[in-house]
């Protein structure tokens, strides 16, 4: 069954008979200001994408990784992931099935298949391992402990919607427990940009064993403002980055995404600019709407602002109503609202003031 997810405005357009051109969105966590679009060579529009050593190199030091790789989107990833796990797993068993052990985990595995994700972020996730016949396993607040072998263990960091976080000791401690159990660790890091590069785990990737299973995945369309283009970055161990890499077709990103990754990775100075619009426009946004609906309570950064309500569902209808398109979370207990810039901010008061 699909996800319904923020972004869809047509079809939310059609529903309330309002034209698009004619709706604030603020139904993603995408920034509202984009990374400019530099001028293209004409080789670019002409040749067939290549992944250059270039791209490469601006993408291993922005991210601070040893190994990474870039991907159309991290979705693409994570719709893949279970098959690449799989894959990984029976081929383990199978360089030991002369022995009973083998003989066994190859039974273990075919029987039983575990992943453990929070029980509120990202649904793609949950999706992705449900169809592939995992037993799935929730947590929130606290990472899990107990964990089969040859499972798999989701972490969001930071969580979308709830904007919570796991620090990289906790992190530390959760792959030694996973390196016991062999068993797969994902962070999805797709608003880590927002924090400081100490925050995120890919600089602790070069401290493990380059066959560890280990995978973060970063986005690039949320933090530069342009998810159109449907590129994003994985980070690993070696192991991990040629699987993956030997798993993707040629040309399976468009030549633009690249050339524009390549330059957005190496602006520092617009990168800095960034974070200081989004977070002083979301502290700006926070004031608002606390001053317009009974929050009961707020969860913010600098890309989305999510609020409980006694009654989320009514006041999603009633933005609705006023050509204002937020995220009603899949828990029907909050609204995620991203980040607009200056220009609309009127709309938006004058949807919140209505609200009963």
């Amino acid at each position: 069954m699909a996800i319904l997810h923020g972004g869809q405005l047509s079809r939310v357009a059609k529903q309330y008979r309002i034209p698009e051109q004619q709706w604030l969105d603020l139904s993603t966590g995408i920034a509202p200001f984009s990374y400019p679009i530099p001028e293209f060579p004409l080789q670019v529009w002409q040749d067939l994408p290549t992944i250059s050593g270039r791209l490469i190199d601006a993408a291993k030091a922005y991210y601070q990784a040893d190994y990474c790789w870039p991907l159309a989107g991290s979705q693409a990833l994570i719709e893949k992931l279970p098959e690449l796990w799989n894959e990984k797993k029976r081929l383990t068993n199978l360089n030991n099935v002369n022995s009973v052990n083998g003989v066994n985990n190859l039974n273990n595995l075919s029987a039983e298949k575990h992943a453990y994700l929070p029980k509120v972020g990202y649904k793609e996730h949950q999706q992705a391992w449900f169809k592939a016949g995992y037993q799935l396993h929730f947590y929130q607040q606290y990472l899990p402990t107990d964990i089969e072998k040859n499972s798999v263990v989701v972490v969001i960091n930071p969580n979308n919607p709830l904007t919570d976080t796991f620090n990289v000791k906790q992190l530390k401690n959760l792959q030694k427990h996973c390196q016991q159990q062999q068993a797969l660790l994902i962070i999805d890091e797709a608003f880590a940009d927002i924090l400081a590069p100490e925050f995120s785990f890919v600089t602790n990737l070069s401290t493990l064993n380059q066959t560890a299973d280990v995978i973060v995945l970063r986005s690039f369309g949320k933090f530069f403002g342009l998810a159109g283009l449907r590129i994003g970055f994985v980070c690993s161990t070696k192991q991990w980055c040629e699987s993956i890499q030997q798993s993707n077709g040629p040309w399976s990103i468009n030549g633009a995404a690249l050339f524009i990754a390549e330059q957005a990775l190496q602006d520092k100075v617009w990168q800095a600019e960034q974070l200081q619009r989004l977070q002083k426009q979301s502290e700006t946004m926070q004031a608002l709407i606390q001053t317009y609906l009974p929050v009961l309570r707020l969860e913010a950064n600098a890309l989305f602002i999510t609020v409980f309500l006694d009654d989320a569902p009514a006041v999603y209808e009633q933005l609705c109503k006023q050509a204002v398109y937020v995220r009603l979370t899949d828990e029907n207990d909050s609204l995620r609202f991203g980040i607009t810039n200056q220009s609309k901010m009127e709309q938006l008061i004058l949807a919140l003031s209505v609200i009963k």
